[in-house]
């Protein structure tokens, strides 16, 4: 496996490349936010392990929000002794696979980067979902069901992946307005009813059976009821 180390303290940084390279892995370090950013995005690396306080002027959540913003999925491993837990779901809502708060054992981080690798092999395999006969191709942005192309807005588009994200699990109202909308707070308006309505007569409408159910005082689910 071949690694990019971002982290400026010496220190660690030999710790993190003696530990991986007595793995047999190949290791590069780049010992700030920019000459960081310029590696990722010059070569292919297998996974990034990224410190959150980095020098050079782009720390770490703004290089992993770069690429992420650029469609780069490489697995990403944030180092950080910022251990709070806002902190760490910060470094997660950026675009971090994982979050290790320093002083960390080496096995553990050893660990948790074939953990990401794992689910990150998972991930590049995903091209499209499908519940039913409901299929949403992720790379030509197109919804069939039972065959025929549903024209959906982007709003649509992005609701609608959420749900078949969460099949068959109720989805709340907070984890739509954060996932679907990116609001951290309750607006107090009817926009998800609204465009679940919308999406509804879309998906369901002329067809057997309906996929989107209204979960009574919790919210949606979108799955099969015979």
């Amino acid at each position: 496996m071949k690694f990019l180390l971002v982290e400026d303290d010496d220190e660690v940084a030999r710790y993190v490349v003696k530990g991986l390279g007595e793995a047999g892995h190949v290791v590069e370090r780049a010992p700030d936010g920019r000459d960081g950013l310029y590696r990722a995005t010059g070569e292919k690396f297998d996974a990034l392990i990224v410190d959150r306080m980095l020098p050079g002027g782009i720390d770490g959540l703004t290089l992993i929000e770069t690429l992420r913003r650029s469609g780069d999925l490489t697995p990403v491993l944030i180092l950080s002794a910022l251990a709070q837990v806002d902190e760490r779901v910060k470094g997660l809502k950026a675009g971090g696979d994982d979050y290790l708060t320093k002083p960390f054992a080496f096995s553990e981080l050893q660990a948790r980067l074939e953990a990401i690798l794992r689910r990150g092999k998972a991930k590049a395999v995903e091209t499209s979902l499908r519940v039913a006969d409901l299929e949403f191709d992720l790379l030509a942005r197109e919804v069939r069901r039972g065959g025929k192309v549903l024209d959906l807005q982007p709003r649509e588009l992005k609701l609608l992946e959420f749900l078949m994200r969460h099949a068959g699990q109720v989805v709340t109202r907070t984890m739509l307005l954060e996932g679907v909308w990116d609001y951290h707070f309750d607006p107090q308006t009817n926009v998800i009813d609204v465009h679940v309505s919308r999406l509804r007569q879309k998906i369901d409408k002329g067809f057997a059976k309906p996929l989107i159910q209204t979960i009574r005082g919790a919210g949606y689910s979108l799955r099969t009821v015979d």
